[in-house]
């Protein structure tokens, strides 16, 4: 795993097997959730804080992508199956896929796209987070909404 510095990280990545609708049932699309969710021990928690924007990320083979955008609600901290991060994440209307960002000569080197089974939380560059903003801005331009903000 890289060492990363503050200057490295535009946007943090966290993971989940479990599809959105399965870790907070009824969660609609456009609307705000708060979630905690378990992260590894690494060097890269000392690097996360509040207001840090961050995207949910599926794993897996059904609909693998982004499915929710927000930001860290404070830095990790301690809990009984150790360390965990809070977030406060909007559900997208539709997922950025991950075939899409493979396909985006930028974004596809994100460390989540060349090493699917590596760290959580992952994270992106500056030019790959514009990368995955520029797709749920024009999905919502195409629908008649305004640009996401973070």
């Amino acid at each position: 795993m890289r060492r990363l510095f503050p200057g490295d990280v535009a946007c943090w990545l966290v993971k989940t097997n479990r599809p959105p609708s399965d870790l907070v049932p009824g969660w609609r699309p456009g609307t705000e959730q708060p979630l905690t969710r378990c992260v590894r021990p690494s060097h890269r928690l000392d690097l996360m804080a509040a207001g840090q924007p961050c995207l949910l990320w599926l794993s897996g083979r059904d609909r693998p992508g982004v499915h929710a955008l927000g930001e860290l609600r404070g830095p990790p901290q301690q809990d009984a199956g150790g360390p965990a991060v809070s977030l406060l994440l909007t559900l997208l209307d539709e997922p950025v896929d991950r075939a899409e960002l493979l396909a985006d000569p930028v974004a596809r080197d994100a460390e989540v796209l060349r090493m699917p089974a590596g760290s959580n939380p992952s994270w992106l560059s500056g030019p790959q987070y514009d990368a995955v903003l520029a797709r749920v801005q024009t999905r919502e331009r195409a629908a008649g909404l305004g640009p996401w903000l973070p």
